[in-house]
C-alpha cells in the first residue's frame, strides 16, 4: 500500500450534507479496496484564483489515505463523474529518508561537504 493525499475542490453551493456524502463515498471506496483514510482535514471555503464553472469560491477537503494504486484509480474515476466535485488532485506522499536531510544553509549535507572541499582546493 502507498500513502496518498487527495485534495477535493467541491462546489461551494453544495450543502454540508452533500459535501459529507462525497467525502463518505471516497472513504467507502478506499476502505472497500482494502485501504484506510488516515486523516480528513476540511479546509472550508476559499476564493479561487480564477472562476471554475462561473464560481469564484470552492470548498476544499484534504484526505490522507493508504491504499493501492488500483483503488486510487477507482476513486479518481468516481470523482470525475460526480457533479459536486469541481476538481480533485491525488499525489503520492513520500516520507523523507536520512539522505534527504537538509543542512541549515538550505543544501543537502552531502552537497555542503563537497562544496567546502572544492573551495579549499581552489584557494
Amino acid at each position: 500500500m502507498n500513502d496518498y493525499e487527495i485534495l477535493l475542490l467541491l462546489d461551494p453551493e453544495l450543502p454540508e450534507e452533500g459535501q459529507g456524502d462525497i467525502v463518505a463515498r471516497v472513504r467507502g471506496l478506499v476502505e472497500k479496496g482494502g485501504g484506510n483514510v488516515v486523516h480528513h482535514e476540511p479546509w472550508g471555503r476559499r476564493k479561487l484564483a480564477y472562476e471554475i464553472d462561473r464560481k469564484g469560491e470552492g470548498s476544499y477537503h484534504l484526505l490522507h489515505v493508504d491504499c493501492d494504486p488500483e483503488t486510487l484509480d477507482e476513486v479518481a474515476r468516481v470523482l470525475k463523474i460526480d457533479d459536486g466535485v469541481m476538481r480533485h488532485l491525488s499525489t503520492r506522499r513520500i516520507q523523507p529518508g536520512p539522505e534527504l536531510t537538509v543542512a541549515a544553509g538550505g543544501a543537502a549535507s552531502d552537497d555542503v561537504a563537497a562544496e567546502s572541499t572544492s573551495a579549499s582546493e581552489e584557494g
